[in-house]
């Protein structure tokens, strides 16, 4: 069993592997290249394996554990995730014909996974790729001085838990306000109950940060996507109208709790296009992320598409957060 190079960029690796047959035989090959794929996912931030067949997200869950990926349990989740009865879980379910900005997995937690996995079981008929993007190149293509303003400032996720957007047994894990209160106390995330049994949360985190393994400064966070002007202006109109300017699902701010101008949010989102890499997705593609330095995204697509995710290797990151 071997590899073939068939892409090398900076971002992202893509090889084939060869000889993978029969029961059992991808976990063999996982576990038997493990530290060559380790070695390129460290090198390059993003890996995809093509030639591997996968057909499930039990599958995946085994790639996983071969490759030394631990798996971690995410909380604070933005978007609704389907669970596999076989274990794992779906990627963020998102329109179909809506753009999944660019973004690094859970940058607004305490606690972060380092790096994911995501096994594609039916790829898409067009689009549907799963971008990436380099932190290091997004800081270099950011205005200096925009950079300099997140360096210093960090950044602040407010969100309002309420019948819009995801649950809170979805994002905690449960709905009792004790274990919820004792979470976010444990987490660093400020929180209050509003009337209605809502409840607001607001953290500060972080927006720039030295990757751990490569010393190298990396822009690591979702600002510009969390941010309610990536809203449909009707569906941000409709809330405001109900609920009032200040009970958005999720909004962000500069971390001293300045708003974030539409022209920052706009040059955010031109760094990251102009570093995006992709890839299509082949059915059997297994993409391996660092999600520490890269940050990833979904392409519109139609027909039906279905990708597994693991979270894993779960950090704490010195001075991520921000009291």
């Amino acid at each position: 069993m071997t590899m073939t190079t068939l892409l090398t960029d900076d971002t992202l690796r893509v090889e084939h592997a060869h000889g993978v047959s029969g029961p059992g035989a991808g976990a063999r090959w996982a576990a038997a290249e493990r530290v060559r794929v380790r070695s390129l996912l460290a090198e390059h931030g993003a890996v995809l394996l093509r030639g591997l067949g996968i057909r499930s997200a039990a599958e995946v869950a085994q790639y996983a554990l071969a490759l030394g990926i631990t798996p971690m349990a995410e909380r604070e989740r933005f978007a609704t995730r389907r669970e596999y009865p076989d274990g794992g879980q779906s990627a963020s379910e998102w329109p179909p014909d809506e753009q999944l900005c660019l973004h690094h997995e859970l940058s607004y937690a305490a606690e972060v996974p380092s790096v994911l996995l995501f096994g594609c079981l039916t790829a898409p008929a067009a689009g549907g790729a799963t971008v990436v993007a380099d932190g290091a190149e997004v800081l270099r293509l950011l205005p200096p001085e925009l950079a300099a303003r997140f360096r210093a400032k960090g950044w602040q996720l407010t969100r309002n838990y309420r019948e819009v957007g995801v649950s809170l047994y979805e994002s905690f894990g449960t709905e009792d306000p004790q274990a919820i209160g004792a979470y976010c106390r444990a987490e660093a995330i400020g929180f209050e109950w509003l009337p209605d049994a809502v409840l607001r949360t607001r953290q500060r985190r972080a927006a720039v940060l030295t990757h751990p393994a490569t010393g190298e400064e990396v822009w690591f966070n979702q600002a510009a996507f969390l941010n309610e002007l990536t809203l449909d202006p009707m569906i941000r109109a409709y809330l405001t109208e109900v609920y009032g300017p200040d009970a958005m699902p999720f909004t962000t701010a500069y971390g001293d709790g300045t708003p974030i101008p539409p022209q920052d949010v706009a040059a955010v989102n031109e760094a990251y296009r102009l570093a995006t890499r992709r890839e299509p997705w082949q059915q059997g593609d297994l993409l391996l992320v660092d999600n520490l330095r890269t940050a990833h995204g979904r392409e519109p697509y139609e027909g039906e598409r279905e990708v597994a995710v693991v979270l894993g290797d779960p950090v704490r990151l010195p001075d991520h957060v921000l009291n």
